[in-house]
């Protein structure tokens, strides 16, 4: 049964979440959380590779072949099966690495048999096809002019150069432009395999029930094979940086570097200090308490490392919009920030506030169905261990200001950052301010 109970650490609540765990005859891993009083049935499905797998040239297929799944399969329409989610209050939504979909909980047997159709019998229809990569480029069409979003993708490139985690999966305007429906059909059958595929199920049905159900509906489906895990080689941290010019009133600015993976054993250590130094809420957070508080630089300021953390490094970065003459004064900030967490231990009041935030709201984050859903995949994903929700609030609370301090010297490089900006500033501007003397 799926409960929340009092955890001694801190008095934070812990989270049991009983899994059952199935491999269905398609070589598919089904993950079920029994929640007997829940009114909502949630799903998760998690596919390995996403916009890795793009064809140089065609980036934006991975996108657009999840994005159509429900535009049509080999039995229904389109509009056949709108009807369908509109009578069981359902949702279903298809992207580059899997779907989501829920529902009311007496549908259950609707919901999993219809997603069960849209994974292995979509049609792509021609006309769908054209519409969604319009709505696609339309879309590209106004980012290409948006500076937040060509800060971000700048950002990207300067971390992880020409490897595809720096590049977006929605694609560019060209490469959208050439996709037609082979090219979607074409990439389902090579890359949504069943052996690629992780399914979280969470809700009042059975997990027995949940897995005949899958086993039956996804017999079918091509086994393919697993994708092997592959270390990307990326470029080393050092201080590069880009720019963006636009005639905007503000600019929008990432610094950072490189980061970590969600299995790097001082993930939770990194948790806390990023909720120290720009995670948290304005009590526990000291790049908005200086930049946003103390100098009035801007409204949205923060900086993470963990949570980009994935399979792969995410990047530690640090986020700011100010005007063009207070960039030099934001980075500055953001660099005596990361260097201060390395100089000088956390204060024990200032550390027992983010951890009580932390270990809070951990707990709380899993009131909803989907939540859990999405959970279950990650902890499969990244072997987190079936005692990882009891455990966690444990851990998190037993950090203490050495543990901050050293993995802030170990994951923080404050003089190898790279920074990107957005909006009316030219790179030479950019690198004055951004490069220590």
């Amino acid at each position: 049964m799926s409960s929340l109970k009092s955890s001694p650490a801190r008095g934070a609540l812990a989270v049991r979440l009983p899994v059952e765990r199935f491999v269905l005859g398609c070589g598919v891993k089904l993950l079920v959380s029994h929640r007997p009083q829940s009114p909502v049935i949630a799903l998760q499905m998690h596919l390995r590779g996403g916009h890795s797998l793009d064809e140089r040239g065609l980036e934006g297929q991975a996108f657009l072949t999840g994005a159509l799944l429900d535009q049509g399969t080999r039995r229904r329409s389109e509009e056949e099966i709108a009807d369908i989610l509109e009578t069981a209050g359902a949702t279903i939504s298809g992207e580059s690495n899997g779907l989501s979909a829920a529902a009311a909980a007496e549908h259950w047997e609707t919901l999993l048999e219809l997603t069960a159709e849209l994974l292995t019998q979509p049609m792509f229809p021609t006309t769908q096809v054209r519409r969604q990569r319009q709505r696609l480029l339309d879309r590209l069409q106004i980012e290409r002019d948006e500076p937040r979003v060509q800060c971000d993708r700048l950002f990207k490139r300067l971390i992880y150069g020409e490897h595809w985690l720096g590049r977006s999966a929605t694609g560019e305007i060209e490469s959208v432009a050439r996709l037609e429906r082979r090219h979607l059909t074409a990439f389902h059958r090579r890359n949504w395999v069943a052996r690629r595929a992780v399914i979280a199920v969470c809700g009042p049905t059975p997990p027995a029930q949940v897995a005949a159900l899958l086993d039956r509906a996804l017999a079918r489906w091509t086994p393919g094979e697993d994708l092997p895990i592959t270390i990307p080689e990326l470029p080393p941290r050092a201080p590069r940086c880009a720019a963006f010019h636009a005639k905007r009133e503000q600019v929008h600015v990432q610094l950072g570097h490189l980061g970590v993976r969600r299995t790097d054993p001082d993930y939770p250590a990194l948790v806390v200090m990023d909720h120290v130094l720009g995670a948290g809420p304005g009590f526990t957070n000291r790049v908005a308490m200086r930049l946003r508080d103390e100098l009035g630089l801007a409204y949205s300021v923060h900086a993470s490392i963990h949570s980009s953390a994935g399979l792969h490094p995410g990047t530690f970065t640090a986020y700011i919009g100010t005007s063009p003459d207070k960039v030099p004064v934001a980075i500055d900030g953001f660099l005596r920030e990361m260097r201060r967490l390395q100089d000088e231990p956390v204060g024990e009041a200032e550390l027992a506030t983010a951890k009580d935030y932390v270990v809070g709201s951990f707990a709380l984050s899993f009131q909803r169905a989907a939540r859990r859903a999405s959970y279950m995949v990650t902890a499969e994903r990244f072997g987190l261990g079936d005692d990882y929700l009891e455990q966690a609030p444990k851990i998190y609370a037993a950090i203490t200001p050495d543990d901050v301090q050293r993995v802030a010297r170990t994951h923080l490089f404050p003089d190898a950052c790279a920074a990107a900006a957005a909006g009316p500033i030219s790179v030479g501007v950019l690198r004055r301010a951004f490069v220590r003397k």
